[in-house]
C-alpha cells in the first residue's frame, strides 16, 4: 500500500474529516491516478485512505477514516445504497433526484441524478473514474435502473487530468426525458442540458416562488437566465392556483435560444399559454444589456429572479466574481418599485454565504435601495451540506424585499 505523509501540523483537517488533502501539504509520497493510498501524519499517525490524483491541487479525496476499512466493491456499493436510502427520508416533490452528492456521500467526485428510470452521473475525480465501471453497476443494482448515461464533462474534471467523456454507460434510447416537479410537467435532455439535464437543486426555490407568486399576485415577473423556465412556469403556477395568471406579464431572458424554446414550451404543457391570457416574452439577449435598456425605458417588475451561472468556480475567482454579481443586483434592485422581491443566487463556490449578503447589500447601496431580507434558500435536500465538509454549500439565495 502507498502511503502519503504529510507536512507538520497538516493533519488537522483530516482530523476533523474534511475529505480533501491539497497538494502543499504532502509532505512526500504518491501514486497512481485514482489510486488507494495511505494517507499518514508527519509522525506516522493514520489519517485516512483516500484515492490519489496527480494531477489535481486537490491531490487526494478521503475514502475513510478508519483504518480497518478495506476499499472496494463491497465499501462502493454500500456507499451507494445509503446514499440512495437517504433520499427516500427527504421531503422530494419530483421524480427528478438527485442520488449521489460527492463528498456529502462519501463519494468524492461522484455526482448521480435520476430523471425517472434513467440515471445521468459525472465522474470528476480520478478515484471515482478508477472505480466507474464498479459504480455504475452498484447505481443500478441500487436503484433498479437500467438506463445510466454519462455526463463527465465539467470543468472539474479538466483540473483532475481527466478527458472528457459522455454517453451511454449502461442501455441506450433516447436522451430526451420528462419528468414532473410539484405538479408540474418539465422536459430535459440529458445529453445536451446543462449539468446532468437540469437544475435539481433548485426546486425548493421554484417551489418558493410559486407561493411567493400566489400570496403576493404578482403582475409583472422578470427571469434572467431563465435557462428553460423553471421559474416562469412556478410563478405562472401560483398565479393561476388564486386566479390572478390573465393579465400577467412574464419576461424570460437567456442567451440561448434552445432553451428559451423550451421555456416557451413548458409555459404552454402546463396550461399557461395565451389561452389562458397570459402576456410571456421570451428575450434571447444579454442579461446586462437588457436591464440596462428596462431601466432607460421605465420599466419595473414586481418580482425578479437573478440565477446566473456560475461566475467563481474557485476562491481565485471571486473578486471578479463578485464584480459581475454587484452589477447585475444593482440593476435589477432599479426595476423594482418599492415592496417589490428579489430572488438573487450564487451557485459559485468561491462566493461564501457572507459574501454573498454583502454583495448583494452593497448593490443594494450603489443602487439607492434599501430592502428587508425575509428569506435564504440554498440547494435542496438532495444536495445536501455535512458538518465536516462546508463547500458543500455552493448554492445560496437571498429573497429580498426593497422597502
Amino acid at each position: 500500500m502507498k502511503v502519503l505523509r504529510l507536512k507538520p501540523g497538516k493533519e488537522r483537517s483530516l482530523l476533523r474529516r474534511h475529505p480533501w488533502v491539497f497538494d502543499a501539504a504532502i509532505a512526500k509520497g504518491g501514486g497512481d491516478a485514482g489510486e488507494t493510498v495511505r494517507v499518514e501524519s508527519h509522525e506516522g499517525q493514520f489519517l485516512a485512505w483516500a484515492a490519489f490524483s496527480p494531477a489535481s491541487r486537490i491531490r487526494a479525496r478521503a475514502w475513510s477514516f478508519d483504518v480497518a476499512q478495506r476499499i472496494d466493491a463491497a465499501f462502493l456499493a454500500a456507499r451507494v445504497q445509503t446514499a440512495v436510502a437517504a433520499r427516500a427520508r427527504f421531503d422530494i416533490r419530483s421524480d427528478g433526484v438527485r442520488l449521489v452528492h460527492g463528498e456529502a456521500d462519501g463519494l468524492p467526485g461522484l455526482v448521480v441524478d435520476r430523471y425517472g428510470d434513467t440515471l445521468v452521473a459525472q465522474f470528476s475525480s480520478a478515484g471515482v473514474e478508477r472505480w466507474k465501471a464498479v459504480l455504475a453497476d452498484a447505481l443500478l443494482a441500487a436503484t433498479g435502473c437500467t438506463r445510466l448515461y454519462e455526463r463527465s464533462d465539467t470543468s472539474s474534471r479538466t483540473r483532475e487530468g481527466l478527458p472528457p467523456a459522455t454517453g451511454w454507460l449502461r442501455g441506450e434510447g433516447a436522451t430526451g426525458l420528462r419528468i414532473q416537479e410539484h405538479g408540474w410537467h418539465l422536459t430535459l435532455d440529458v445529453a445536451t442540458g446543462h449539468k446532468t439535464g437540469y437544475y435539481l437543486d433548485q426546486r425548493d426555490s421554484r417551489g418558493r416562488m410559486a407561493a411567493l407568486a400566489a400570496h403576493r399576485r404578482f403582475a409583472r415577473v422578470l427571469n434572467c437566465y431563465c435557462y428553460t423556465g423553471g421559474f416562469t412556469v412556478a410563478a405562472a403556477s401560483g398565479l393561476a392556483s388564486v386566479g390572478a395568471l390573465a393579465g400577467a406579464q412574464l419576461v424570460s431572458v437567456d442567451s440561448s435560444k434552445p432553451a428559451l424554446e423550451r421555456a416557451q414550451a413548458h409555459l404552454v404543457d402546463n396550461g399557461f399559454g395565451p389561452g389562458q391570457g397570459v402576456r410571456a416574452e421570451f428575450l434571447d439577449a444579454d442579461v446586462n444589456a437588457t436591464l440596462r435598456r428596462f431601466i432607460e425605458e421605465g420599466r419595473q417588475f414586481d418580482a425578479i429572479v437573478l440565477d446566473p451561472p456560475k461566475f467563481a468556480p474557485t476562491a481565485a475567482h471571486a473578486e471578479r466574481a463578485a464584480r459581475a454579481y454587484k452589477d447585475i443586483n444593482r440593476l435589477a434592485f432599479k426595476l423594482l418599485p418599492p415592496g417589490g422581491v428579489l430572488l438573487t443566487f450564487s451557485c459559485s463556490g468561491g462566493i461564501s454565504a457572507d459574501l454573498f449578503h454583502k454583495i448583494v447589500a452593497g448593490a443594494g447601496l450603489d443602487a439607492g435601495v434599501d430592502g428587508y431580507i425575509t428569506e435564504r434558500l440554498g440547494a435542496a435536500a438532495d444536495h445536501p451540506m455535512t458538518l465536516e465538509f462546508p463547500e458543500g454549500e455552493y448554492l445560496k439565495g437571498l429573497v429580498v424585499v426593497r422597502k
